[in-house]
This record gives C-alpha cells, sequence and structure tokens, in this order.
C-alpha cells in the first residue's frame, strides 16, 4: 500500500517572481465555483446601480461621495472578501477576493480607492499588527466604517522607500513615537481614518506604524 502526500508552501513577498510554478497552481474562470461567481456578478451589480450613475460626480470629487460609496460596499461584504470572519470578514479565499478587485475595476477612481483600501490601506494591519491592532482596525475597515490608506511616498522618495527622510524618535517615558516627515500621493488620503506611515526609527530602521486621523500633529 501505498501513501501520497503533497506539501504546499505559502510564497514570501515578490518570491513568485522567481519560483517555478505548474498548472496545478494556477486557475482560470474554468474553475470558478458558483458561489465565486455570484460574488463576481454582485461587485458588476454594484458598479451597475451604485457607482457608474454617479460617476460625473465622483470625478468632480464631491465631497463625502467616495467614503459614503464605500460604506456600501462594505454592508454588503465586498471590503473584506479575505477578511477571517472573526475579525467581521467574509472569510473566503483569495480567488474571491482577485474577483471582487477585477469585478469593481470597471469603477474607474472608485475602484482605485476600494483595492487601495482593501490592500494597501488593509492587509499590512492584518498581517503585521499585533492580536490589539487586528482587533481594534480590522472589524471597521472590513466593513467599510473606517477607510484606509498607506503612507510611503514623500516629496524626495517613492519606488526608492529606502531613501525616506521621515523619521521616528521614541518619547521619553518609552510610550509613543514622535513622528516627523511629509507624506504625498497617498491614495484615500483625503478621507481616510486609519493610515499606515513609514517612517525610520534611529536613521536606519524603516519601520511601520499605525496613525488614525486626529492624533495630534496630524495634517
Amino acid at each position: 500500500m501505498s501513501t501520497e502526500t503533497s506539501t504546499t508552501y505559502d510564497l514570501k513577498g515578490g518570491e513568485w517572481l522567481i519560483k517555478e510554478s505548474n498548472a496545478f497552481e494556477t486557475f482560470t474562470p474554468e474553475d470558478f465555483n458558483e458561489e465565486q461567481i455570484m460574488v463576481r456578478d454582485m461587485c458588476l451589480q454594484f458598479l451597475s446601480s451604485e457607482v457608474l450613475p454617479v460617476i460625473d460626480r465622483i470625478d468632480k470629487m464631491e465631497a463625502g461621495l467616495m467614503p459614503s460609496l464605500m460604506v456600501k460596499a462594505g454592508e454588503q461584504g465586498l471590503l473584506g472578501a479575505s477578511i477571517p470572519e472573526e475579525l467581521s470578514g467574509l472569510g473566503k479565499d483569495f480567488i474571491t477576493s482577485t474577483l471582487v478587485n477585477e469585478g469593481l475595476g470597471g469603477g474607474f477612481s472608485f475602484s482605485v480607492a476600494v483595492a487601495a483600501h482593501t490592500g494597501i490601506g488593509t492587509l499590512p494591519i492584518l498581517y503585521f499588527g499585533t492580536e490589539e491592532q487586528k482587533k481594534k482596525y480590522i472589524p471597521k475597515l472590513a466593513t467599510g466604517e473606517w477607510k484606509g490608506a498607506y503612507g510611503l511616498t514623500e516629496p524626495n522618495s517613492g519606488s526608492d522607500a529606502l531613501g525616506a527622510k521621515s523619521t521616528a524618535t521614541l518619547s521619553a517615558d518609552g510610550k509613543h513615537y514622535l513622528l516627523n516627515g511629509q507624506k504625498c500621493w497617498i491614495t484615500n488620503g483625503g478621507f481616510a481614518d486609519v493610515y499606515t506611515v513609514f517612517a525610520k526609527v534611529d536613521g536606519d530602521k524603516f519601520t511601520g506604524f499605525i496613525v488614525e486621523r486626529g492624533m495630534e500633529g496630524f495634517t
């Protein structure tokens, strides 16, 4: 009697760019299950009924419109497809969350705001935050109550992230960090509630910090 075993590995960072793959590790539209197709169709319906009718107003940057649309998307679970259920998400796989991005992709600048929120605005906290941070932020990000953004780019650095000039200094009592610096070109920056902001500790330790709108010194 023989026993077949298989091993799967989690890819780290950009490892997928150089790692060999085979047909069994990829998926095509023919592989989508009924639930995944239903989620994709729900996204297309959301675009048709909620986003496209007001696209001119979005382009004119009507105050409050984009955040209100994101709240509606959150109410349908579209902002938390791959977020665990215990953190107010749908707990679905990444094929499903990819289909959400694809389904909402025809929403012009709305799709950019959603992708920034669900990706770089939420996942850094989900992947690297403490349990306390996850419980505090992820449920509100998954439902759209809070909107997320990612503060990396500066006036003199972008793709060259390590060239950033923002600094973080530990307070005298050792309880807080004081951030000094400037960020720019931040998607959702004008209305987000939670920002993952990068700065250098002790001059060289490039570190991510969670910054809330309304914190002292935030402008």
